[in-house]
């Protein structure tokens, strides 16, 4: 293609978006009616409409309930340390991401990693923050009166 004049090179967006378009004006609804993986998946969202609709004759009272149940499993999630997931005692939080972890744990592995001549990256999934020091570390206590009080309870 280098070595071929400008005017001899085929646009190849306009190619491929020509293909593109015949290809999509082939697909149609009733296509789309016939597919297995779309009418397995309408099968499945019945089968789960049936069962919703048996647990509760009344369906605020479920969708409260689904709510409650989210909310709580999101607040015991927030407890569990990424490390040793077990529910944080001595929970502290990074400066620089934000996340917590107990803090035995996490000191651990920065101790471990120095000795290394590592760096530490933060171990919760999905964080980009590849510099954990000790010093970013400041105990939680919000975080740390929530699992006492919810330990209460």
């Amino acid at each position: 293609i280098k070595r071929e004049k400008p005017e001899n090179i085929p646009d190849l967006k306009y190619l491929v978006k020509e293909k593109f378009t015949a290809l999509e004006s082939k697909n149609s609804d009733s296509d789309l009616q016939r597919n297995e993986k779309y009418i397995y998946f309408k099968d499945q969202l019945k089968e789960m409409r049936k069962q919703f609709c048996r647990q509760s004759d009344n369906g605020n009272e479920a969708i409260e309930q689904i709510d409650e149940d989210i909310a709580v499993t999101q607040s015991q999630m927030n407890f569990i340390c990424p490390i040793t997931q077990v529910e944080m005692k001595r929970p502290v939080r990074n400066k620089v991401c934000g996340h917590t972890y107990e803090e035995d744990a996490i000191l651990k592995i920065i101790q471990t990693r120095k000795q290394q001549k590592k760096k530490v990256r933060c171990p919760k999934i999905g964080c980009s923050h590849a510099d954990v020091k000790g010093s970013d570390l400041v105990p939680d206590e919000a975080l740390k009166r929530a699992i006492d009080s919810q330990n209460k309870q």
